[in-house]
């Protein structure tokens, strides 16, 4: 292989490790071409793209990536899955677990989920995971329903206070229509104020005689 064409592998690997958050690597050993293009098309259909790579090469690419993580993984042939956005890393684990069940041959050695490294045991654990939007699904379930029930909780004491103002402010109106219906005959409340008047007059005692000595005694 020419210089220039290694130096176009390595940076074009060190692109795809940049931009790639999780991968997955493999080891290769013992499948067929055909059997590596089965698999090459079932994880595209899962969002990642499955290249075989040549370790020498891959360790410059991750150096210069900056994805130093990578290179405890690269030990033996080497395949790397690697998970575009968007991709579902779960069924792409559970592509590759079913494949190495299948074969016997494909091995599992590790990979990367969003900058932490994983183990081999990780991956097939990853592999026993829901697809993406089951768990998605999920979540979202697993979110709404507490919220569904505070708002149920405060929901009723928000109705009951709302029923007591309707009422509050109907007794209100009612009380300003049955004033609005009887108003008051200005003569009326005069002949009422002078009868008032009169009636104090009446019950007012007149003060004793003596009374009046006995102060201009003093």
């Amino acid at each position: 292989m020419l210089r220039t064409d290694k130096e176009r592998i390595v940076e074009e690997l060190a692109r795809q490790l940049e931009a790639a958050e999780t991968l997955i690597v493999a080891d290769y050993r013992g499948l067929t071409n055909k059997q590596l293009e089965a698999l090459r098309d079932e994880l595209l259909e899962h969002g990642a793209r499955f290249r075989v790579v040549k370790n020498t090469l891959t360790r410059r690419a991750a150096e210069l990536a900056g994805a130093e993580a990578l290179l405890v993984l690269l030990e033996g042939p080497t395949a790397i899955a690697f998970i575009e956005s968007g991709g579902d890393p779960a069924a792409v684990a559970k592509a590759l677990a079913a494949t190495a069940r299948a074969t016997n041959v494909l091995a599992l050695r590790g990979g990367i989920l969003e900058g932490r490294t994983l183990s081999g045991a990780e991956v097939a654990e990853l592999a026993t995971l829901p697809p993406a939007d089951v768990l998605r699904g999920q979540l979202l379930g697993a979110i709404v329903a507490p919220v569904t029930q505070l708002a149920a909780l405060l929901a009723a004491p928000l109705q009951d206070l709302r029923g007591l103002l309707e009422a509050r402010i109907e007794q209100l109106e009612a009380r300003g229509e049955a004033a609005a219906a009887t108003p008051e005959d200005p003569g009326a409340a005069d002949a009422a104020r002078s009868d008032g008047d009169g009636e104090a007059q009446a019950t007012q005692e007149p003060e004793p005689k003596g009374n009046e000595e006995e102060r201009d005694g003093d």
